[in-house]
C-alpha cells in the first residue's frame, strides 16, 4: 500500500507546486490556477467510489490478493503517464484533459487497494490484536507521504529551480514503474486469507447457493446501507484535515504573505509530520485493541477538531520549527483515528461482503471529506480568512462524532 498510496500523494504534492505551471494557461491569476489545479486532484476522488464498488466485487468473488495486484498495475501505469506527459504549452487543452484521465485512473485503482490490504491483514489477525495489525495497511499513507515527499525534496536539491520546472518534476513519476515491480514481486507471493478461503470453501460445498448470490456490492448496500453511510462519515475528519495537511499548507505556505518559507522546507515539514504519524498509528492501533476502537477514534477526533484552530497561528509565524509542529500534532491526532480504522472497519461488515461494504465506506467518505478540501480551503481562506479553514476542519471533526455515536463497538469481535 505504501507504494500506491506514493503514487497517490505525488499528485497532491505536484497539484500545489507544479501542475499549476505546467498544465495551465498561465495567464490566468494565481489563485485561479491553484483552485483548478486542485480541482483535478479531487477526481482521483470521485473515481474511487467506483474503484471500491468493481475490486469490491470481484475481491468478494475471486480473492482479495488477484485484485489487489491488479490496482497495483493500474496506478503504475497511469503514475508513470503522468511523468511522461506533455506540459499545456505542447499540447493545449489536451494535456489537462489528459491528465484528468490519469488521475481517474490513480483513483480507480487506489479505490480498489485500501479494501484489499487491509482485509489481508486484519482477517489473518487474531482478534485481540487485530487493531494492532490493521495497522500495518494503515502504515501504507504515511508512508506514502514521507516517499513521494522524499523524492521531490531529492530531485528539488539536485538541480536549479528552473530544471525542476522544466522536467525534474517528472522524475518520481517515472520512477513508480520501479516501484510497482518491487511490490508486484511481493503481491505475487502472498496467500488469501483464512476467513476468505474459508468463506470458498463453504460456496465450494453448496454451488447452487453461491450462483444464486447476488453480487456482493448489492449485497453490501442492502444488507448495510445505514452502516456504510455511516462509516463513511467517520472518516471526514481524517480525510478533511489529512489533505489539508498535506496539500493545502504548502500551497498556503507558498502563497501567503505571511509565511516566507521555500517549497523545501515545506515538504519537509510534511515528510517529518508524517514520519511521527506513523508509530502514533502502531501505538493507538495497538491500545484499541484493549480499550475498544470507538474511545480511541472518538477522542481522535475531539482533539483534532481542538488543533484545527492552532494550525494556521503556528503556520503564520514563518518558522520551520513551528510549521512542523503544527502539521505533525495534526497528523498524530488523525493517527488516533486512522490507526484503529482498518479494525473497526473490517468488523463492521460480515465476510462475504466486507471487501465491499468496507472499501464503499472508505471511498465513499473519502470522496465526500478529501476530494474538495484543498479547494474549499483555498476559497475559504481567500473569501473568509484562514481561520475560517480551521472552522472547517472542527466542522469534519463533529460530523465523525455524530456518525461514531450512531456505530456499534466492535473491539474483539469474532470474524
Amino acid at each position: 500500500t505504501s507504494i500506491e498510496w506514493y503514487d497517490f500523494f505525488l499528485y497532491g504534492t505536484a497539484a500545489a507546486i507544479i501542475f499549476p505551471l505546467a498544465f495551465f494557461p498561465q495567464d490566468l491569476p494565481p489563485m485561479v490556477l491553484l483552485i483548478i489545479s486542485f480541482s483535478t486532484f479531487a477526481v482521483g476522488f470521485i473515481a474511487r467510489p467506483l474503484g471500491g464498488i468493481v475490486f469490491g466485487h470481484f475481491g468478494d468473488r475471486v480473492g482479495r490478493k488477484r485484485t489487489l495486484v491488479v490496482a497495483l498495475m493500474m496506478m503504475g501505469v497511469a503514475t508513470t503517464l503522468i511523468g511522461l506527459l506533455p506540459t499545456y504549452d505542447s499540447i493545449g487543452l489536451a494535456a489537462p484533459l489528459c491528465l484528468v484521465l490519469l488521475r481517474f485512473i490513480q483513483g480507480l485503482a487506489v479505490g480498489g487497494q485500501w479494501g484489499g490490504a487491509m482485509l489481508l491483514v486484519t482477517e489473518s489477525a487474531p482478534a485481540d490484536k487485530r487493531g494492532w495489525y490493521g495497522a500495518y495497511a494503515q502504515a501504507g499513507a504515511p508512508m506514502g507521504v514521507i516517499l513521494a515527499n522524499l523524492a521531490f525534496i531529492s530531485v528539488s536539491a539536485s538541480m536549479s529551480d528552473e530544471a525542476f520546472l522544466a522536467w525534474g518534476w517528472r522524475l518520481p513519476f517515472i520512477a513508480s514503474i520501479l516501484l510497482i515491480a518491487i511490490s508486484l514481486y511481493i503481491q505475487l507471493r502472498m496467500e488469501d486469507t483464512e476467513a476468505f478461503k474459508a468463506l470458498q470453501a463453504e460456496q465450494a460445498a453448496s454451488p447452487q447457493q453461491a450462483v444464486a448470490e447476488r453480487s456482493p456490492v448489492f449485497e453490501a448496500m442492502r444488507r448495510y446501507p445505514r452502516r456504510i453511510l455511516l462509516a463513511a462519515g467517520a472518516f471526514l475528519s481524517v480525510q478533511v484535515t489529512f489533505y489539508i495537511l498535506i496539500a493545502f499548507v504548502i500551497a498556503y505556505g507558498l502563497n501567503s504573505p505571511t509565511v516566507d518559507l521555500t517549497r523545501d522546507e515545506l515538504l519537509v515539514s510534511v515528510l517529518v509530520a508524517a514520519a511521527i504519524m506513523m508509530p502514533a498509528q502502531f501505538y493507538f492501533s495497538g491500545l484499541s485493541d484493549r480499550v475498544g476502537r470507538k474511545q480511541i477514534y472518538r477522542w481522535g477526533a475531539i482533539l483534532t477538531g481542538i488543533w484545527g484552530f492552532a494550525i494556521f497561528p503556528l503556520v503564520d509565524t514563518g518558522m520551520p520549527i513551528m510549521i512542523t509542529l503544527a502539521v505533525t500534532m495534526g497528523m498524530v491526532l488523525l493517527g488516533m483515528q486512522y490507526g484503529p480504522q482498518a479494525a473497526y472497519f473490517t468488523e463492521l461488515f460480515a465476510t462475504e461482503v466486507r471487501y465491499s461494504g468496507a472499501s464503499l465506506g472508505y471511498q465513499i467518505g473519502a470522496i465526500l471529506g478529501g476530494a474538495l478540501a484543498p479547494t474549499i480551503a483555498v476559497l475559504l481562506w481567500q473569501e473568509l480568512g484562514i481561520i475560517y479553514v480551521s472552522v472547517y476542519i472542527l466542522v469534519a471533526a463533529l460530523l465523525t462524532l455524530w456518525c461514531l455515536s450512531q456505530l456499534e463497538e466492535t473491539g474483539g469481535k469474532a470474524l
